[in-house]
C-alpha cells in the first residue's frame, strides 16, 4: 500500500500549490490507486534490491570469444560478459576499459559473472536529475498514464503529460512502442522508478520556436498554421509556436456568421500576417487576404444599367442586401423597391434566399458597395408622365399620405402627385387633414410634371377654373394662358 511519505514527496516536488500540480497529483493518485509507482511499471523492484552484487566496477577486456568476453577485474580475477549484452553498443577491443558489475560467481569455471546492462543502468541513475531531457520507449500503458523504459529504468507519465492537447484514455495505445523525448519530472532512487513529462518538453519546444518565429515574422508575409482553438469572434492559429489571430471578418469575403461555418480545430491553412504588435506580442491574420478578390474588376463585371440576377441574403429596415457572386452583394434600398406603393419593411416585397432580378445603379469599388434597383427591372410608370397628364389639365386620384405641407395624391400605380397646402383651398388652412382624408378620392390640376424627378404638383383650389374633369382619357388640355409668377415662394415640402 502506498503510504502518505510516497504521495507527499511527489506533491513536495511540484510545490503542491499551482492549479497544473494539484491536476497532476490527482492523476498520479487515480493511476496508484492502492499501489505505487513500482507495482505500475513491468519488472518492478522493491527498494534496496539492486541485480549487482557490488557497485560498478571497471575492467581491461583480455579476450574475446565466441558469444563472450573475458574481462580482467584485478586481483587475478577474471570475469566472463554475454557478448549479448553488448547489444546496441560498439564491441570493444582486446585492451579496452569496460564498466561492468558482478553479478555471481561461477565455481565450475572459477570466473566472476559480469552485467553490462546494470553497469550502465547504475551509470544513467548517478546522471539522472529533475528537468533532464531523456529519450525512452514506450512499453505499455494504464488508465493513468503511459509505460516507459529509458535505459532500462522504468518510468511513468502521466496522461496529462503526454502532448499539449487533450488525450484520451482510448488514445494511449497509439504510443506504445513509440520512442519519446521526454523530461525527468521526479526521481525515485529507493523504487528505482522515474515520473516524466513530454509535455513540458514540447512546451519548451514551442516557446523557443515562438520566440524565433515572432522575431523573424513580417507584415505582409504568408505563413502556414494550423487551427488551435475557436471563439465566436474569430479563431486562434499556431503559425510555428507562436499564436495569431484570424478574426472573423478577415475569414472570407462573403459575410461570415460563424468562424466554425468557414474553419474547424485542427484544420491547416495558408494565411497572411496583417499586423503586428511587438509590444503587446499580438498578431493578425487575415485568411480572404491570400484569396482571389472577387470585387477586381466589378465596375466590368456589373456595368451600371446592366440587369443581373442575384440571392437575398439578409433584410435590414433600410433594404435588402443581393449576392451577386459569393462575397459580393449590393443593396437595395427599400425605395427602390417599388413604383406601386410605400413599402415600410422589404420583407413586404422579398424574403430571404429569394433570387431576384435587379438593375446596377452605382459601384463604388473603393468603398465595397453596389447599389441597386428591383423597381427598375420592370416598366417605369414615370416614363410619359407629361403626356399621360399634361399641365393645366385636370386629373383624379387617391389621398395616399398627409403631411404637415401638403397631401399625396396617388394618380396611377407608383406615380404620386403633391397638393401643397397652400393649393388646397382659396382660403387659408391651417391644417391638411381639415380639406382631405387620406384614402379620399379627389380631383385636381396637373400644374407642373418633371419627370426626370419624379415630381408632379397639383392643385384642388384651381380647379374652380377648370372644366369638369371626364378622366385621363378624354381630358383635353386646356388652351395654354400665361401663367403668373409667383411673388412669393411656397413654403415647406416644394422639395419633396
Amino acid at each position: 500500500m502506498t503510504d502518505g511519505g510516497d504521495r507527499g514527496a511527489y506533491q513536495d516536488t511540484y510545490g503542491g500549490t499551482g492549479e497544473m500540480d494539484a491536476e497532476l497529483q490527482r492523476e498520479l493518485d487515480e493511476a496508484l490507486g492502492d499501489a505505487s509507482l513500482m507495482d505500475l511499471v513491468d519488472e518492478p523492484r522493491k527498494a534496496g534490491q539492486r541485480t549487482a552484487a557490488e557497485g560498478v566496477r571497471l575492467g581491461i577486456v583480455v579476450a574475446i570469444q565466441q558469444d563472450d568476453l573475458l574481462v580482467d577485474m584485478g586481483g587475478k580475477s577474471t570475469g566472463v560478459l554475454p557478448l549479448r549484452q553488448m547489444e546496441g553498443e560498439e564491441l570493444p577491443a582486446v585492451g579496452d576499459t569496460i564498466e561492468v558489475t558482478i553479478t555471481g560467481y561461477s565455481g565450475s569455471e572459477g570466473l566472476l559473472l559480469l552485467s553490462r546492462k546494470d553497469a550502465v543502468m547504475a551509470a544513467t541513475w548517478d546522471t539522472l536529475e529533475e528537468g533532464q531531457n531523456v529519450e525512452g520507449r514506450v512499453t505499455g500503458h494504464n488508465k493513468g498514464g503511459l509505460e516507459l523504459k529509458i535505459d532500462g529504468i522504468n518510468a511513468f507519465m502521466p496522461i496529462s503529460q503526454i502532448s499539449l492537447e487533450r488525450i484520451e484514455e482510448e488514445d494511449m495505445s497509439s504510443f506504445v512502442d513509440q520512442r519519446l523525448r521526454c523530461q525527468v519530472m521526479e526521481v525515485r532512487r529507493n523504487e528505482e522508478s522515474l515520473v516524466v513529462s513530454r509535455r513540458m518538453l514540447l512546451k519548451e519546444e514551442a516557446a523557443e520556436a515562438g520566440e524565433k518565429t515572432f522575431a523573424e515574422l513580417t507584415e505582409g508575409a504568408v505563413v502556414t498554421g494550423t487551427v488551435r482553438s475557436i471563439m465566436p469572434y474569430g479563431a486562434f492559429v499556431d503559425i510555428g509556436g507562436v499564436d495569431g489571430l484570424l478574426h472573423i471578418r478577415d475569414m472570407g469575403y462573403a459575410r461570415v456568421e460563424k468562424p466554425e461555418d468557414v474553419v474547424s480545430a485542427g484544420q491547416t491553412l495558408e494565411l497572411k500576417v496583417l499586423r503586428i504588435s511587438r509590444e503587446d506580442k499580438k498578431i493578425s491574420l487575415g485568411l480572404k487576404q491570400v484569396m482571389a478578390n472577387p470585387w477586381t474588376d466589378a465596375e466590368t463585371k456589373w456595368p451600371v444599367n446592366t440587369i443581373v440576377s442575384g440571392r437575398v441574403t439578409r433584410l435590414m429596415d433600410f433594404g435588402a442586401f443581393v449576392e451577386l457572386v459569393e462575397g459580393v452583394e449590393g443593396l437595395i434600398p427599400i425605395s427602390e423597391m417599388s413604383f406601386e406603393k410605400r413599402i415600410n419593411h422589404p420583407k413586404e416585397v422579398v424574403n430571404e434566399n429569394d433570387v431576384v432580378k435587379v438593375r446596377v445603379l452605382s459601384v463604388e469599388i473603393d468603398r465595397g458597395r453596389i447599389g441597386l434597383s428591383l423597381k427598375r427591372v420592370g416598366d417605369d410608370p414615370w416614363v410619359g408622365a407629361s403626356v399621360r397628364w399634361p399641365e393645366n389639365t385636370a386629373c383624379e386620384g387617391v389621398v395616399k399620405r398627409i403631411t404637415e405641407f401638403g397631401a399625396f395624391v396617388e394618380l396611377a400605380p407608383g406615380v404620386e402627385g403633391l397638393v401643397h397646402i397652400s393649393e388646397l383651398a382659396e382660403h387659408r388652412v391651417s391644417n391638411v387633414s381639415e380639406v382631405v382624408k387620406e384614402g379620399e378620392t379627389v380631383e385636381a390640376k396637373i400644374v407642373e410634371v418633371d419627370e426626370e424627378r419624379r415630381r408632379i404638383a397639383l392643385s384642388i383650389k384651381q380647379l374652380t377654373t377648370m372644366p369638369e374633369y371626364t378622366g385621363p382619357e378624354s381630358a383635353e388640355p386646356e388652351v395654354a394662358t400665361p401663367k403668373r409668377k409667383r411673388t412669393k415662394p411656397l413654403r415647406g415640402g416644394l422639395e419633396w
